[in-house]
């Protein structure tokens, strides 16, 4: 499970990494983030994620539409999903949003497949290639 201060979860934040941020589609699925717009004063440091003005650390939200399987398979890709970002969350700069949409074929892809993606995404949305 992802820690507290590590979760998106207001429809606004996950509004803003959509449209405001970067993509990065992969075949099974797409990772949309959103870097803080400047980097605050140092030696301010704060987990709530919804102070002004502080460093919050990254954010990570997840949809999983009814076009990937039943309810089972979805919660399944979710908890996949959540996995991997918990380990991945160091590469992210503080105060970015992330938000990871399973396309389809995400039910029937393993593990491995998914952290593949996953990696490849976000080397490509921090620019590290891909």
């Amino acid at each position: 499970m992802l820690p507290t201060e590590n979760r998106l979860r207001r429809r606004q934040d996950f509004a803003t990494a959509v449209r405001r941020g970067r993509r990065a589609g992969r075949p099974l699925l797409v990772v949309h983030l959103r870097q803080a717009a400047s980097p605050p004063p140092a030696g301010t440091v704060t987990t709530d994620p919804h102070a002004g003005g502080s460093v919050t650390p990254p954010r990570a939200g997840f949809v999983v539409s009814k076009a990937v399987g039943n309810a089972v398979q979805r919660n399944q890709v979710k908890r996949r999903l959540r996995h991997l970002v918990r380990d991945r969350l160091s590469l992210l700069p503080p105060g970015s949003l992330v938000v990871v949409r399973a396309l389809p074929g995400a039910s029937a892809a393993d593990h491995a497949s998914l952290a593949h993606d996953l990696d490849a995404a976000l080397r490509r949305l921090l620019g590290g290639g891909g």
